[in-house]
């Protein structure tokens, strides 16, 4: 299989934790990345798969060569205008999408980054969700947990707040699940994993066969970003009604909100480093 947690031994929790000032806990992780060859080629792989499957990269690629396409078609550009924040908010989505399964013990589908059609784009809708089922052979239980995550990375310097961000568009991640579940069902039909896509049917008739929902606002941040006067400032009670309002709501789950920072060193160099290892050792 080309999916990887190795890497997932780079997480720490060494109990720091922040308060936003609202009173939210943020918990605050460690991501101490490390030259491993080894773990590094393993991730380069579980990373690219989720723009391209390995089974499938040289039917789609034609004559070009594995590394071009992927360079070329698949991968946000390295150089482009817009391609190194796309990058960077790729990367974060899917660590967060690997801190749910492998530390939260979710199912979290991996099917949002391969069905861009601008590469240098974010797919639309809520960026990570993840369920977990109470009983292991999938039948219902109202202890049943779907997670519905935002995520949002900043690794150059910057006087925005990504995790008031994050907990913004959190705000919204109510309204938009409906249509986020739905393309997780379709694209796990059209590639035929039919008792997955049945999965996810248990999740959206949330009134005949309720289950819990955690909603979480996510940043991932370079070291020599992470500043402690921004985080904490962050408030989940001061949700802007409109992008440009000056009119605020509080967070509509703000009871099963959680915050979550990540934090590691050189991250922009690590997602570029990451990118070079899948393209070359496709």
């Amino acid at each position: 299989m080309p999916w990887s947690s190795e890497h997932l031994k780079w997480f720490s929790d060494n109990g720091e934790r922040l308060t936003t000032s609202d009173g939210k806990e943020i918990e605050v992780w460690e991501f101490n990345h490390a030259q491993d060859d080894v773990v590094l080629s393993a991730w380069a792989r579980h990373f690219r798969n989720h723009y391209c499957l390995d089974t499938d990269i040289d039917f789609l690629r034609g004559k070009l060569a594995r590394k071009d396409y992927l360079n070329n078609i698949k991968f946000p550009s390295e150089t482009s205008k817009l391609g190194p924040g796309i990058r960077a908010g790729d990367f974060g989505e899917i660590l967060v999408c690997d801190y749910l399964q492998w530390l939260l013990d979710c199912w979290v589908p991996r099917v949002r980054w391969s069905s861009k059609v601008v590469r240098d784009e974010s797919p639309k809708g809520s960026d990570v969700v993840g369920f977990r089922f109470h009983h292991k052979n999938g039948e219902y239980s109202i202890e049943d947990v779907m997670f519905v995550f935002e995520s949002k990375t900043k690794f150059s310097a910057s006087t925005v707040n990504r995790l008031q961000n994050a907990i913004n568009d959190s705000a919204k991640d109510h309204i938009r699940i409906d249509e986020s579940l739905n393309f997780i069902k379709q694209k796990l039909y059209e590639y035929r994993e039919i008792n997955q896509a049945k999965k996810i049917e248990r999740f959206q008739n949330p009134v005949d066969i309720p289950f819990k929902e955690n909603y979480g606002a996510a940043a991932i941040i370079s070291s020599d970003f992470f500043d402690v006067e921004e985080l904490t400032s962050s408030d989940c009670n001061k949700i802007p009604t409109t992008a440009k309002s000056k009119e605020y709501t509080p967070h509509p789950n703000y009871g099963n909100l959680k915050l979550l920072v990540i934090r590691g060193a050189n991250m922009m160099q690590l997602v570029h480093e990451l990118y070079r290892r899948a393209a070359d050792e496709a």
